[in-house]
């Protein structure tokens, strides 16, 4: 099936952040109601011909800030040969800087360090998420923030509602390929907007709970849940076409 073509009419919803009055939520409700979900060992080509094991951890993630690498340290102690392919070649050396000077993991044989090859004893993909599921913990808590934030979207605007005092405008979307920069339209074969990936069972709201929570907090997470329940209760809402054409 193919990938549609970006630019469709999408609609959103803004709203105070009940837990913090300096901001206001603006969120993709086209997106965040759709059917996408991860298909990652179940059909997803991969980003890139070449690799289509690896899905989309071809190039490493880049850190956050320093938070975000300490605590995806803290977590690589805990992997072992057991259950991570490359421990006993990268275990010492799992972060590398890109030709901007900017921190992320290292790759390997085309993929981020911490990916499992499909043979692999321990476990087929991410050997954190791996990690994670098997602590009982959410996989957000363990892996780099870009990887559990993917396919979601925040971005942050500072804007003057017209009375001189600014507040900031949190964005909650989908991380469509313009949003990788010049990279994105180099991908052989992207998500968000391929109908082959929207098939999940929830919308994205709520198969994406996890994430949202963290995103967005407790209060704001039930603002938009309620949100997006009146909005796929009304009429004629905004459906996402790629969602349309997967059905």
């Amino acid at each position: 099936m193919p990938e549609v073509e970006l630019g469709f009419p999408r609609q959103w919803v803004t709203f105070p952040n009940p837990s913090d009055e300096t901001e206001v939520f603006r969120c993709d409700l086209t997106w965040l109601t759709s059917r996408w979900t991860c298909i990652f060992g179940a059909g997803c080509p991969g980003v890139y011909e070449s690799t289509p094991d690896v899905g989309c951890c071809a190039h490493g993630a880049h850190f956050a800030d320093d938070a975000d690498r300490d605590r995806v340290g803290e977590a690589v102690g805990r992997l072992t040969a057991d259950s991570w392919e490359k421990h006993d070649l990268a275990v010492d050396e799992w972060t590398e800087t890109d030709d901007e000077g900017e921190l992320k993991t290292r790759t390997l044989d085309g993929a981020c360090v911490f990916h499992n090859s499909k043979d692999f004893p321990g476990g087929y993909g991410c050997a954190l998420h791996g990690l994670a599921l098997a602590e009982g913990v959410e996989p957000l808590t363990l892996k780099p923030d870009v990887c559990w934030q993917l396919p979601l979207r925040r971005r942050f605007t500072e804007i003057d509602p017209g009375d001189g005092n600014t507040v900031t405008e949190v964005e909650i979307g989908e991380y469509v390929r313009a949003g990788w920069g010049p990279g994105g339209h180099d991908f052989d074969w992207y998500c968000t907007s391929n109908t082959e990936a929207h098939i999940g069972t929830k919308p994205v709201y709520v198969s994406q709970r996890a994430e949202l929570l963290e995103l967005m907090g407790e209060a704001g997470y039930r603002e938009l849940e309620r949100h997006c329940q009146t909005f796929e209760a009304s009429k004629s809402p905004a459906v996402h076409p790629a969602t349309v054409q997967a059905r």
